[in-house]
């Protein structure tokens, strides 16, 4: 056993006495003495352990615990599974050695926390089934994913040790579930840092960047906000009323992403501030009409912009987010975001969940995020989703913007935008989505897939005849509508395969045979389906009738296959796996896959995504696929942040080798003032002067204004890049930049 030093036992000790100063319920007795337990437990547990870093690690549970204390809030408890949430699954220690030890709440806390080991099968994602996991436990208790949050943080603020293919995985799940997580539970500070660490670690050049260039427009910046903040502030002070005032600088990923969603520079996204205004009250019953005064005195100094006001004072959001949002003109002409709450909305908006719980016995109502609770409770009773399609609508609603409808007799629901009628019915009751077949919407009739807009009233119109198409999964959007509508789907389809099974085993019977594996060989390939299921399942339906049963039968069916949508499937129903030495694809995941362009059978096996369509010099990373064959994915690409996410070990470091250059098909988009001879300038750059070809070319002008895109074949980034700066020195060029090419284009 390794041995620790001097120095860093005393470390050790240190964080742990700071983790106590920090903890204001660890200093009952009797909590003290529950923490200490916890502490000597973990310490003797992970003794002689150490992180890729290299120090003891002991120190990541310390970091975890006191994140769990300071940053959310959460008592001696949930710092005690803090500081052991690894022991159980890293060391010899069992649950049952916990419970004893502790109790069973604690235990079941630390359960939630550790991670499934066993086998799953071919289609199952470990990840997916942790993350299920962590939830089921969450459902009855909080705590648990809370605690998982802060672990998740300290692994990302940790991150730089790890190698390049798990730096990927860890950052890819984390931007696709834990920072929408934290985003629902209202951590806001912790949701901001990890898709700010997400972004440092997926697109590290572009994060350096805008970084720097927020740092160096700080000073100018503070200028403008205290030119903007003072009149408020005086105005406020003279009317008696108490409050801090200050601008919040957004974060970098949320910069980036608004950047991307614009298609617009750094230098043109102004609003990189917001001013939040925090009232001193201890008045709960007279918050709202606070922070409606305040707007008041507000847009008596700047001219406030309507469409812009947002009342989630009124309606809070979801997670529990309360205050008044207001646009207002600046004196520099520029808008400015204005936000306004208490300071009880302030520790809810900060801190989530763990703050809104300690208000709870001041709410008259439940809250939504009971309600969300309650939500994932019900969806996780669904024992007919897998792993993978739970994650895919659990992810759903995390980020979803809001809408507020009413029912005929005036309850409220709160849905996600773009919801329908039928995700209204769902959210109502399984059985009233199940037997709808229209609605109305403020006493007008119309169809299921009417979206609703916030205020609406609805009644939902049922019918016990209705039968559920596979189409409704297009006119909903709430993971409970999909999830029922799935499970309602599965249930029909198993019912068709059992009266499929059942035809056919009377047909069989009738010309004295009795089904076996012989037998279906033959009619596998025989009715061109790919497995036995799918056979009976159409036999159900009624789409094969087996009138030519004796046929089909008595050809001599050679092949042991048949080619199902391209894929070589045999009668098992299993695919042909092989890759194209033979074996099951096997990558060395610590060294970069090296991506060479040669065409003349270089032996690759790896294709170009078609929904990020990345080129040579783009930061990229392989997806593993079933078949063996690498996906080449940019990193910032949405289906690989996902693929990262559930199929974390399928992901692999992919970097292009320096070798043979073909071209690659890229989009630039354009957009200045017209003027005579502009296109035949910039084709006589691109043409002549870059040596590169176009493959089509959009150009539209309209007010002295033309807008349009070129498709072109280029080398690689750099000559993209290149490209780029010529093009934007044309005269009258305001604006030039590469856009996402998806596989429509092609």
């Amino acid at each position: 056993m390794k041995h620790f030093t001097d120095e860093e036992e005393k470390h050790i000790q240190d964080e742990y006495e700071a983790l106590l100063n920090n903890c204001p319920k660890c200093t009952n007795e009797d909590n003290r003495a529950m923490v200490d337990r916890a502490m000597k437990l973990a310490h003797k547990a992970h003794y002689g352990a150490r992180r890729k870093s290299g120090e003891p690690y002991i120190f990541h549970p310390l970091a975890v615990a006191r994140i769990v204390s300071e940053e959310i809030g959460l008592g001696s408890k949930s710092v005690i599974c803090a500081l052991m949430h690894d022991v159980v699954e890293d060391t010899e220690y069992t649950l049952s050695d916990i419970e004893k030890m502790f109790n069973e709440k604690i235990a079941s806390i630390i359960d939630g926390l550790t991670k499934i080991s066993g086998v799953f099968d071919s289609e199952s994602s470990l990840q997916a089934e942790n993350f299920r996991k962590m939830l089921l436990t969450m459902s009855d208790d909080v705590r648990v994913i809370l605690i998982k949050l802060a672990d998740r943080l300290h692994n990302m603020r940790t991150l730089d040790a790890m190698p390049e293919h798990k730096k990927m995985k860890i950052a890819g799940e984390t931007l696709f579930l834990y920072a929408p997580l934290a985003h629902r539970l209202g951590l806001y500070s912790i949701k901001s840092e990890l898709e700010d660490l997400c972004l440092k670690h997926q697109e590290p050049k572009a994060y350096a960047d805008i970084q720097s260039k927020i740092n160096k427009s700080k000073v100018e910046r503070d200028v403008v906000i205290n030119d903007f903040i003072k009149p408020i502030s005086d105005k406020l002070n003279r009317h008696g009323i108490n409050h801090t005032i200050n601008g919040r600088q957004k974060s970098v990923y949320s910069v980036w992403r608004k950047m991307k969603a614009k298609n617009v520079p750094f230098e043109e996204i102004y609003d990189l501030f917001a001013v939040r205004i925090v009232l001193d009250s201890n008045d709960i019953i007279s918050e709202k009409s606070q922070c409606w005064n305040v707007y008041s005195h507000i847009t008596d100094i700047y001219r406030p912009r309507p469409d812009r006001l947002r009342d989630w004072v009124s309606s809070p959001k979801a997670n529990g987010y309360e205050a008044l949002h207001a646009t207002v003109m600046g004196p520099r002409g520029n808008w400015i975001e204005v936000q306004v709450r208490t300071s009880r909305m302030d520790d809810i908006a900060e801190r989530g969940f763990a703050a809104h719980w300690k208000y709870k016995d001041t709410d008259q109502h439940e809250n939504e995020l009971d309600k969300w609770i309650e939500h994932i409770r019900e969806t996780l009773e669904n024992p007919t989703s897998d792993a993978l399609e739970f994650l895919d609508q659990f992810k759903l609603n995390l980020y979803a913007s809001e809408i507020v409808v009413f029912t005929p007799k005036g309850e409220t629901f709160t849905l996600p935008k773009n919801a329908t009628i039928l995700d209204f019915a769902y959210a109502i009751h399984t059985e009233i989505g199940n037997t709808a077949i229209s609605g109305k919407v403020n006493h007008k009739l119309v169809p299921l897939n009417h979206r609703l807009r916030s205020g609406d009233q609805i009644e939902v119109i049922t019918s016990k005849k209705v039968r559920i198409h596979r189409e409704w999964l297009n006119y909903v959007v709430t993971a409970k509508a999909k999830s029922a509508i799935t499970a309602s789907i599965k249930a029909e389809t198993k019912n068709r395969r059992l009266i499929g099974k059942q035809i056919l085993e009377e047909e069989l019977d009738a010309i004295g045979l009795h089904p076996n594996s012989d037998i279906l060989k033959k009619l596998i390939p025989g009715y061109l389906v790919s497995s036995k299921d799918q056979l009976y399942s159409k036999i159900g339906s009624g789409i094969i009738d087996l009138s030519d049963l004796k046929k089909i039968l008595k050809k001599n069916t050679k092949s042991r296959w048949v080619k199902y949508w391209g894929v070589k499937i045999w009668p098992s129903g299993k695919e042909d796996h092989k890759n194209k030495s033979g074996e099951k694809g096997k990558v060395d995941k610590k060294k970069p896959y090296m991506l060479t362009q040669d065409t003349e059978d270089s032996g690759d096996n790896y294709k170009i995504a078609k929904c990020c369509n990345p080129i040579p010099g783009d930061d990229v990373v392989g997806y593993l696929s079933a078949s063996g064959e690498i996906v080449i994915h940019r990193r910032a690409c949405p289906e690989a942040i996902k693929l990262m996410s559930s199929h974390g070990n399928s992901i692999i470091d992919a970097q292009w080798a320096k070798q043979k250059f073909f071209s690659f098909l890229a989009r630039v988009d354009l957009r200045g003032i017209d003027r005579q001879g502009i296109t035949a300038e910039l084709t006589s750059i691109i043409s002549d002067e870059l040596d590169v070809n176009i493959r089509k070319l959009f150009i539209e002008s309209h007010d002295g204004i033309f807008e349009g895109y070129i498709d072109l074949y280029v080398h690689d980034v750099n000559n993209l890049n290149n490209l780029l700066m010529k093009l934007g020195k044309v005269k009258g060029v305001e604006r030039v930049s590469r856009v996402e090419l998806t596989g429509d284009a092609e």
